[in-house]
């Protein structure tokens, strides 16, 4: 699994270990963006899930 930096709608960086979702291709979203988008992919469409955060 490849995380990838920044989210692919607003392209802020999330913080490791702040709130982002992923779908199950590993696009990337921010918090505010996965609201914003009814926590679907826009890319293709499918569900996004929180993101396991980071501890160190």
């Amino acid at each position: 699994m490849q995380r990838r930096p920044i989210c692919e709608r607003c392209e802020v960086s999330p913080t490791p270990d702040g709130p982002a979702s992923i779908c199950s291709y590993e696009c990337t979203s921010c918090g505010p963006c996965t609201e914003e988008m009814a926590g679907a992919c826009p890319n293709r469409g499918g569900e996004l899930v929180a993101r396991p955060r980071r501890t160190g």
